[in-house]
């Protein structure tokens, strides 16, 4: 296998990844609760889940 002749310096790595930039979560927002959530995931509001607008744990704690 090659060997480099010389070190790869530091500023040569990052301009070759440059092009891998941190992407911001698309989020959604819900039509039952009007919650912003990521897509695909349960979320909570007021302490219950919900998952695709349904409740699947209701929040029994008493206030």
């Amino acid at each position: 296998m090659p060997h480099p002749k010389r070190k790869f310096s530091k500023s040569r790595t990052a301009k070759r990844r440059t092009h891998y930039k941190a992407e911001a979560p698309t989020l959604t927002t819900c039509q039952t609760t009007g919650a912003v959530h990521l897509p695909h995931r349960a979320y909570t509001v007021d302490g219950n889940l919900y998952y695709n607008g349904k409740v699947l744990i209701e929040n029994t704690a008493v206030a």
